[in-house]
């Protein structure tokens, strides 16, 4: 009876032992999903790593770079040379392919040896370990830390694969001399690319990480030299490289640069500054980002141009004038901004005079009043007297009075044309109050103008301020023949993994008359042809004889600034020179460098360019008639002098003209 009894309480112990057995696996079974489950849920962690920014020319070049201190140029897996990977591989962590975050037999292994040694000897982090402890944690040695990084690996392992694992890993791991990841560490070391190491190179570098400050071969080349040794015998037990590979790559002379390739512009900084506020403005990204964010950011910038605009300039101004300068450049079919100069000396300032300052643009408005004039019925050959005259205006009769330059006067009717050539106050004014003010209000709102404008009579001689990126935005639409454009900046910006987060776009829509656009493109290139002149000399006779093309221009004063502004189809600019108090300019010289600069810029910028697209064509529905320049009238041999001069179909003068 006793043994039966005995029986019965050891099967009841086993099977209580076996009930229990299966509910603990149950439990960790469930503990360890429950885990799974959470850590999936959580998702994966953020790879908050801040990464070099760079910027590019349109050519292609880098002409800026922001950082923290810490070159970083992510690159993928494909743009790295596959004998570097499998160099950190052999030498960091050989079964990373194979684990799920940790190593169990290097961890024992570790342990024992340290153990043995009564100190740290040797390490067990896995690939996943140290990019957990760079992306996420400090390097203070304690439990917390210890168990943070196991944590952030495990997430890691779960949210991410392998490849993605590995590619951060050696897009964030340090590599002294502030390189930070494969690629920074290539151009620092080698000058270049990460995807063109060779194997000697690539086992140099994957040494460093260890200890930069000990295994840089610029700090100690024996004890870089030894490790790369170390890391050929690595890949060669790990049969990923031959002997004789190994020999070759022990033997290969190594040449150093030491030198990080990119730096802050010394080119083009103003324009530099203009595009990290689109990135702000217009793409939407947050400041962070915009600085850290391992953008590739690919602009507008025309090297060449922005060079020759840079050395007009300091050629042009004299060292000891206090005069300041904004400058900028368009293509008027896109709209992409090709130079910039917001100043003469960024280090002094940077306020950007061409973004920022506004400035009377004084003349160089008249092309916009004579636009409006233009689709309300005037022609180029329109009379209107010029002479000294008070205007009244308002219910109140308010009193104007306008002066020409040096008091000269025609004293006769003049045709717009020659107005504008010579630049006659009154014949604008008598215009502008003709029109209505509001007309020109309009029309310069209608050309993109935002700055606020003040509807007075003075209007017309461009009283009210505006920047010279307005003006040249409105100049771009006439050259263009109507079509509206907006200033661009950035062509398109890439994430750090090159994905396209921006591309520019234009909403293209007609805006102008692309008949009386061209018509008042052809009355602009007046201003250099002196059979316009009459009682005063066109205002491009100073700078005509030294221009090979034909330009449309206007130039502009008031007793505080100087501009220039003008086109081709294919390239506008505008110049204000200026003091930023606004002091009066009274020196003769300081008077010319708008119209030299913006001239010297136009023909050395075009020079070697096709001739084709820097022609004015006509479009279909206007013609040209040869005017008598004193008259408006058509042009006959007993009127001797005359120009070429385009009119919209209708609108051309009947009358013969009879000296």
């Amino acid at each position: 009876m006793e043994p039966e009894k005995a029986i019965r309480r050891k099967w009841r112990t086993v099977r209580l032992l076996t009930f229990t057995s299966i509910l603990a696996f149950a439990a960790i079974a469930v503990l360890l999903f429950s885990f799974y489950l959470y850590m999936k849920i959580i998702g994966p962690p953020p790879l908050s790593i801040p990464q070099s920014n760079l910027y590019y020319a349109d050519d292609g070049s880098i002409i800026g770079e922001s950082n923290s201190g810490q070159k970083r140029y992510w690159v993928s897996l494909d743009d790295i040379s596959p004998t570097t990977i499998d160099a950190i591989i052999a030498i960091e962590d050989r079964t990373f392919y194979s684990h799920h975050g940790f190593d169990i037999k290097r961890i024992g292994g570790a342990v024992l040896a340290n153990a043995k040694a009564m100190k740290k000897v040797q390490g067990a982090s896995t690939i996943t370990q140290q990019y957990a402890r760079n992306l996420f944690l400090t390097l203070d040695k304690t439990w917390k830390r210890k168990i943070s990084e196991a944590f952030y690996a495990i997430r890691l392992e779960i949210n991410y694969d392998k490849d993605e694992i590995l590619e951060g890993y050696l897009n964030t791991i340090s590599y002294g001399h502030g390189a930070y990841g494969i690629e920074a560490a290539s151009q620092y070391y080698f000058g270049k690319s990460a995807k063109d190491l060779s194997l000697a190179e690539g086992a140099m570098l994957s040494g460093i990480p260890k200890g930069p400050g000990i295994f840089s071969p610029l700090i100690s080349f024996e004890k870089a030299k030894n490790r790369q040794l170390l890391i050929l015998d690595a890949m060669k037990e790990t049969g990923v490289i031959s002997n004789e590979q190994a020999d070759a790559a022990a033997k290969e002379k190594l040449i150093f640069i030491g030198k990080h390739p990119h730096h802050r512009a010394e080119s083009a900084p103003y324009f530099y500054d203009a595009v990290k506020k689109e990135l702000l403005t217009k793409v939407g990204l947050d400041e962070r980002i915009v600085t850290l964010g391992g953008l590739k950011v690919f602009t507008t910038l025309d090297p060449k141009q922005q060079e020759i605009a840079e050395s007009v300039i300091a050629d042009t101004i004299s060292d000891s004038s206090d005069i300041q300068v904004g400058f900028a450049a368009m293509d008027p079919r896109s709209g992409f901004v090709t130079a910039m100069v917001g100043g003469r000396d960024y280090d002094e300032s940077s306020f950007n005079r061409a973004t920022q300052a506004i400035r009377q643009p004084g003349s160089t408005i008249k092309p916009l009043l004579y636009y409006a004039a233009l689709e309300r019925g005037f022609t180029p050959s329109t009379l209107l007297r010029s002479e000294a005259t008070t205007f009244k205006y308002n219910d109140n009769n308010s009193e104007y009075t306008p002066q020409n330059f040096n008091n000269q006067y025609a004293n006769r009717e003049i045709t717009m044309a020659q107005a504008l050539a010579v630049s006659d106050n009154m014949y604008a004014v008598k215009t502008h109050l003709f029109l209505g003010q509001e007309v020109l209000v309009d029309t310069m709102k209608n050309f993109g103008i935002t700055t606020d404008i003040a509807q007075v009579p003075s209007l017309a001689l461009g009283s009210s301020g505006v920047k010279v990126m307005e003006l040249l935005n409105a100049y771009s639409m006439l050259a263009n023949g109507g079509d509206k454009v907006e200033p661009v900046f950035i062509q398109k910006v890439e994430d750090y993994r090159g994905k396209v987060v921006y591309e520019a776009t234009q909403n293209h829509e007609q805006l102008l008359k692309p008949q009386l656009a061209f018509v008042m493109s052809h009355m602009m290139t007046g201003m250099f042809d002196t059979k316009l002149n009459g009682y005063a000399t066109v205002t491009g006779a100073s700078i005509a004889p030294h221009m090979n093309r034909l330009y449309a221009g206007k130039s502009g004063s008031t007793n505080s600034d100087s501009w220039m502004a003008g086109y081709t189809p294919a390239l506008a600019a505008t110049v204000w020179t200026g003091y930023d108090k606004g002091s009066e300019i009274t020196l003769t010289a300081d008077k010319l460098y708008a119209k030299n600069i913006w001239s010297q810029f136009m023909e050395r910028a075009i020079e070697g360019e096709p001739e084709d697209i820097h022609t004015f064509k006509p479009p279909v529905g206007v013609e040209p008639i040869p005017i008598d320049p004193v008259t408006g009238k058509i042009a006959t041999q007993s009127c001797p002098t005359f120009r070429l001069i385009y009119f919209a179909n209708g609108t051309e003068p009947k009358e013969i003209c009879h000296h």
